[in-house]
């Protein structure tokens, strides 16, 4: 189908001539045009300009976006949809003064998350994640990377990311899937992380490659869970099967995490919450994305992404959500880029270049997603009526979307 918005008040994220992504001053600039309108042939961007050169289409159909915003679908680059039931009684214990360190120590976090996922059936964790896929779209999300981790056995990591499959095949949301069997050392493995590690490489890995399920690999990188060298070990195993890297790290402590995944050629280091200098200088000129996850730092009350040190030293970064059932129980994009508007003091055309151009970057989609480019997916937010696209973070708890076209069609 042919369809033609017209009367756009702002279109954003105008790129005539493609871009990777953005960093430093640049993510300051965003392009847009004012009156102006769209093009979509099938699931693509033909074309776009402003209402003065409007070209005149017959027997198309026609979309009148007189006093709203069209952007590209929000990209985010770092999410755990897929999981089994919730964690609601550590939200409780969290407010009742309890650590996320004192919880995981008694069992909770994410082991206990892995209990509920292998004690479920692939069927049934494939229909509660379908759900919050759907609830993303109608939020604005048009592409997203899901990471397993939640298994901890090779039964449970395999079933995670054959949901995720699954998902992809049903869906027309660009999805990336990541295999993050290094998230935390199961129980029985406490106390000997060589033969967990063995598990992942020689016998998780083979298995997920032999199927063709994952695109990336992850690990936690933190103190308590996987060391710089453990990780190492994870990062050089994916890459024999052409698994590129993206590593939580740096969320509690700095140990020297980021300099080790910008050598093995990491896509991302997601997380950051506590940064240093030295890290600063390692991501200076690398490859790899810095990802920031403001509603992770919101919910927990730990402190924010150093935003504007980041940019001030010429970094690029995008945002993504951490959709997760222990730390960030949500996967709305709006409130991520309000949040980093608010309380990282971004600015909107920075968090608008953050959650689309970079957020596709961190996903290895940036080609083909991300910005109003001619050839790209037809993956557009259409605001309500609002002033200006500051509305959106401005509002923070309102949601300003009318509509979200995936792949050139209108979701419901």
């Amino acid at each position: 189908m042919t369809t033609l918005l017209t009367n756009i008040s702002q279109l954003l994220q105008v790129r005539e001539i493609h871009v990777d992504k953005v960093s430093g001053a640049d993510m300051a600039t965003l392009p847009m045009l004012e009156n102006a309108w769209v093009l979509i042939e099938g699931a693509y961007i033909a074309d776009f300009g402003t209402m003065d050169c409007v070209p005149d289409l017959k027997n198309i159909r026609k979309i009148d976006c007189s006093g709203r915003v069209v952007l590209p679908a929000w990209c985010d680059s770092h999410t755990h949809l897929v999981y089994a039931g919730n964690r609601i009684g550590e939200f409780v214990d969290r407010i009742n003064g309890l650590s996320y360190e004192e919880i995981a120590n008694r069992g909770g976090g994410i082991l206990n998350s892995a209990k509920k996922l292998n004690e479920a059936d692939e069927d049934t964790v494939y229909h509660e994640s379908k759900i919050r896929l759907e609830e993303i779209m109608r939020l604005g999300t048009g592409a997203v990377e899901i990471k397993s981790g939640y298994g901890l056995t090779v039964s449970g990591e395999l079933k995670m990311l054959r949901v995720v499959k699954r998902l992809k095949e049903n869906y027309p949301v660009a999805i990336k899937a990541t295999f993050l069997g290094a998230h935390a050392f199961p129980s029985d493995f406490k106390e000997n992380h060589s033969a967990y590690l063995d598990l992942i490489v020689n016998e998780m890995l083979p298995e997920i490659a032999k199927e063709g399920l994952a695109d990336y690999i992850d690990a936690f990188l933190e103190t308590g869970y996987f060391s710089v060298a453990e990780t190492e070990q994870v990062m050089a195993a994916g890459k024999k099967y052409n698994l590129l890297s993206k590593i939580h790290v740096n969320q509690f402590t700095a140990i020297g995490g980021i300099e080790a995944c910008v050598k093995h050629g990491a896509l991302s280091v997601d997380h950051l919450e506590v940064l240093t200098d030295n890290d600063i200088e390692a991501l200076s000129g690398s490859g790899t994305m810095p990802v920031a996850l403001p509603s992770c730092s919101y919910f927990l009350s730990i402190p924010y992404t150093p935003t504007r040190k980041m940019i001030a030293a010429g970094l690029p970064l995008a945002l993504a959500t951490d959709y997760n059932p222990g730390t960030t129980p949500s996967g709305n994009m709006n409130f991520v880029v309000a949040t980093a508007c608010i309380k990282m003091k971004m600015t909107p055309e920075e968090a608008v270049n953050a959650a689309t151009i970079n957020g596709a970057y961190a996903m290895g989609i940036s080609q083909t997603h991300g910005s109003i480019t001619k050839g790209k997916h037809a993956n557009l937010i259409i605001t309500k009526p609002v002033t200006s696209f500051y509305q959106l973070p401005y509002e923070f708890g309102n949601n300003n979307i009318e509509d979200v076209i995936i792949n050139g069609e209108i979701i419901s």
